[in-house]
């Protein structure tokens, strides 16, 4: 399948994507709200709730802009590399955990927005210098170490 016809067959399955996609796709994070898609031997995830879509991506707008210093980014950077995606969206969504529901064994992306707004009102007045404590602290998976041919 060519990538155009993949896009194209993609927009199609999934109407609606994840915000977190990345992240539920690592499996750092959960939500209750996701459905996955295989299509051509890839996985895509879908929300099924459109407001609560709105709202992660309105989570997920803040955490970049929150998290941008921390990133040493500047504001003329548009598209982000992966390693700084997944950075952003897991250890942004851990680092809510952490504030949130630090007993959780994994960040639900659902739950973790739905007790962000009853607690603090409005995403926009949460405690983002904790936060962002996650995105610095994160690390993803190590690389292995190449093989030494003997």
């Amino acid at each position: 399948m060519d990538e155009t016809a993949y896009k194209s067959a993609r927009g199609e399955i999934n109407r609606l994507p994840c915000v977190f996609e990345k992240a539920l796709l690592s499996r750092c994070v959960v939500c209750e709200l996701s459905v996955r898609h295989l299509l051509a031997e890839r996985e895509t995830v879908a929300c099924t709730d459109p407001p609560a879509h709105a709202a992660c991506g309105e989570l997920s707008g803040l955490l970049r802009e929150k998290s941008s210093f921390a990133l040493k980014l500047t504001e003329a950077v548009r598209i982000l590399p992966h390693a700084m995606i997944m950075k952003i969206q897991c250890g942004g969504l851990g680092g809510l955990r952490d504030v949130l529901d630090p007993e959780a064994p994994a960040p639900d992306v659902h739950r973790l927005v739905r007790r962000a707004q009853a607690e603090y009102g409005a995403l926009e007045a949460l405690p983002f210098s904790r936060i962002v404590q996650g995105v610095s602290h994160w690390q993803g998976r190590k690389r292995n170490a190449p093989r030494d041919p003997d």
